[in-house]
């Protein structure tokens, strides 16, 4: 009786799964799909479920893909219903050529290879450059450069990075913190824009990261302080203060897939805008307020809400007194869906998937539904 009732349970299980799966599929998806050169996992998955982070719990329904994120150009994707609400995926996995990807990444390049985010006080402890070759001005490459601090030996190759962006964390009662750079250097154009009078405040608020442009590569010659250093590429010229960090300190993945995180960060929002300064867009680059010490990983996806504002109740007290008499808080309004490809301690880089209106500065994050 005992086992009979395990897979009695078991197998109600698997009804709701199925079903669950089911009810989330686009009422006009195609019944198969021949994947090509240049889609992404979101856009494939986006013609057959209405909520497309929940690809992977359609795979796993399915034993007989043995890989879910390696899809090639040229797979057939089979949707059907046996009358059960059960979804089949039947996907001719080829093993050569390269994978979809989630996003597209080669679009996404220099803030995956070029762009770091380390933690407040971090420069100010790095090594930095104090000279170059025959007392020149400027380092550029071929050219030996002089460090100072730094720990290495003979053989090992450093990235060589200027500051360009401070991202701040804000709260209902912001604290108020300098945007000092522990770098001696001005700060290199980046493409963020950051609204300082977000909240209605003219304050700074809590410093959660300090992003880096990596503008040089170097190898090692000889140890001491200062080390001797050769200069191999730049896209800069090497100034000195320009300061040292380890090559590839956090590779980023090129292969992961869009999924709903299993909790929520608190005080996850949107907190700077690629090229932007007012609202960003569909396919647009945005930074988020959380990473990896908050559990953020890549392929997450979040629901944009817009925080709803706080106005007076002109009926239940006079409009004539705003200041004062009744207030009611609006409730937020969803905006659209942002999936994070770039993570760092305490801030990520995510892309816009879609959106019903514009994004904007303090929007916040929450679980997609």
């Amino acid at each position: 009786m005992f086992k009979k009732t395990l897979v009695l349970l078991a197998g109600l299980l698997f009804t709701v799964a199925v079903y669950a799966a089911g009810a989330q599929m686009r009422a006009d998806h195609p019944d198969t799909y021949v994947v090509k050169k240049g889609d992404t996992l979101w856009d494939i998955s986006a013609h057959f479920l209405r909520k497309p982070w929940l690809w992977p719990e359609i795979w796993q329904a399915n034993p007989q893909v043995r890989n879910p994120h390696l899809i090639y150009p040229g797979d057939v994707l089979n949707m059907s219903y046996d009358g059960q609400h059960v979804t089949i995926l039947k996907p001719r996995i080829r093993e050569q050529g390269h994978p979809i990807s989630a996003i597209p990444l080669h679009q996404l390049q220099m803030y995956l290879r070029d762009l770091r985010v380390v933690k407040s006080g971090v420069l100010g402890k790095a090594p930095y450059v104090v000279g170059f070759e025959e007392n020149q001005l400027r380092g550029i490459p071929g050219q030996f450069i002089y460090v100072r601090g730094l720990k290495a030996k003979p053989g090992d190759r450093v990235a060589i990075v200027r500051p360009s962006h401070i991202y701040r964390q804000y709260s209902d009662a912001p604290t108020r913190i300098g945007d000092t750079l522990d770098s001696n250097v001005a700060m290199v154009d980046g493409p963020w824009s950051e609204d300082m009078r977000h909240n209605g405040h003219s304050g700074f608020g809590k410093i959660i990261g300090t992003e880096v442009r990596v503008i040089g590569n170097a190898k090692v010659l000889r140890g001491g302080d200062p080390a001797t250093l050769l200069l191999d590429s730049s896209t800069r010229e090497i100034r000195t203060g320009d300061r040292i960090l380890p090559v590839n300190d956090h590779p980023y993945d090129a292969s992961y897939f869009p999924h709903a995180p299993k909790s929520m960060p608190q005080h996850a929002r949107v907190v700077a805008f690629a090229d932007d300064l007012y609202a960003a867009g569909r396919r647009e680059v945005v930074a988020l307020s959380i990473g990896r010490a908050d559990g953020v990983n890549n392929g997450q996806t979040y629901s944009i809400y817009e925080p709803g504002k706080t106005i007076h109740d002109d009926v239940a007290s006079s409009s004539m007194r705003r200041s004062f008499g009744e207030h009611v808080k609006l409730p937020s309004e969803y905006v659209g869906h942002v999936m994070v490809f770039r993570t760092f301690d305490h801030v990520s880089y995510g892309l816009i998937m879609d959106d019903i209106r514009p994004v904007r500065m303090g929007d916040k994050l929450k679980l997609p539904e």
